[in-house]
């Protein structure tokens, strides 16, 4: 088993900095996730810890030793990359072999576990064929099978997914997911942009803005106790919901105003005698929201939008002031017929999350 610690890890190409003092203990055995908006570096992290760029500033460990300086080969890591890095002109079963082939292994033994390989994948129909005649999602799990032969003791994901339509990407995060259950032992780094990859594969997540790390938790952490508007907008799906809003009461349970268009609303977060009169961001998750009648309520706005989903219906309400934000409220079942009309949208107080200069106030 391998742990890696990053300590004070940069990154800068010339004059522009990308990464600044990043510090992360990915323990062994751990799937862990690293998110973030396109361009937050994520990639660039990963490829660092891979060998293959340069680290600026800080120390990269793994099992306790300094790898800063130590080439990629012997870092004991595969990679599988977003693009397959495949050789064209091999077949499948070359393909997968070859680590084991410059290793210098006998045929035989090479044959043996290519083959038991791609069939845990389901590739052993296709191990004749070039990359060329298989399918993405085929490719992605020869590089997969790849990087399983290296035997190495920490895998890294670069947006393995990112290139498949819908239904592949399903079917290869499942595979992922029992990949990692069959080697308990491994360690694995997945960078995704994609919620639903990192919140369903991931032991922890980290999410990544602003040249550094936002916050760093388990899935569910992350999702009910977010400590940034940052984090809060990127994950969930659809985003939550921030609104304007002022403190007009304080104690245990906050009572808030909602600006223009809204009402006043409960939330179980307290706060203190001084916070009177504060101007806050209240979250709300578009799942978290319902149809009320009650005069405390969150909003009350025209829908303009409904996108029935079957298991889900998606509201979308009406900016109350030009330039203002689209409310989504996320309600379960099916509900027509709600195009145009006026309606009262309100949450549970232990479902709002308060925010001030982009701070949650349960981290003061």
């Amino acid at each position: 088993m391998a742990d890696l610690r990053l300590a004070g890890i940069g990154k800068s190409f010339g004059a522009v900095e990308i990464l600044k003092n990043i510090n992360l203990h990915i323990e062994a055995g751990e799937l862990f996730v690293l998110v973030g908006p396109s361009g937050c570096g994520k990639s660039t992290l990963l490829r660092m810890i891979a060998g293959l760029e340069q680290i600026t500033a800080g120390t990269l460990e793994i099992d306790g030793v300094r790898m800063n300086e130590v080439p990629p080969a012997r870092r004991g890591i595969a990679m599988v990359f977003q693009s397959y890095a495949l050789y064209p002109h091999m077949s499948v079963r070359q393909n997968m072999g070859f680590a084991l082939r410059m290793a210098g292994q006998g045929r035989a033994e090479i044959d043996a576990a290519v083959t038991r390989t791609a069939h845990a994948l389901q590739l052993g129909s296709c191990l004749d064929r070039l990359p060329a005649a298989l399918s993405g999602g085929q490719r992605q799990r020869v590089a997969i099978g790849r990087a399983i032969l290296r035997d190495p003791w920490v895998y890294l994901f670069d947006e393995p997914l990112s290139n498949l339509d819908a239904a592949l990407r399903v079917a290869t995060r499942i595979e992922i997911a029992k990949l990692k259950q069959a080697m308990p032992d491994r360690t694995m780094i997945y960078v995704t942009h994609d919620q639903v990859e990192a919140m369903t594969l991931a032991d922890r997540i980290a999410v990544l803005g602003c040249k550094g790390i936002a916050q760093v938790g388990a899935p569910l952490t992350l999702y009910r106790k977010p400590r940034s508007e940052f984090v809060a907008r990127f994950i969930g799906s659809p985003a939550m919901n921030l609104l304007a809003g002022e403190i007009v009461q304080t104690g245990e349970v906050t009572m808030l105003r909602l600006a223009r268009g809204g009402g006043s609303i409960a939330a179980l977060v307290p706060t203190c005698p001084g916070d009177k009169g504060r101007r806050v961001t209240v979250g709300i998750r578009p799942e978290h929201m319902y149809p009320t009648e009650s005069a405390t309520h969150a909003l009350a706005a025209r829908v303009e939008l409904v996108e029935v989903l079957g298991e889900v219906t998606q509201l979308h309400f009406a900016p109350c002031r030009p330039g203002g934000q689209t409310v989504i409220a996320r309600l379960p079942g099916i509900h027509a017929g709600l195009h145009g009309r006026t309606l009262r949208i309100a949450a549970a107080p232990e479902n709002l999350h308060l925010f001030a200069e982009g701070r949650s106030l349960l981290y003061r």
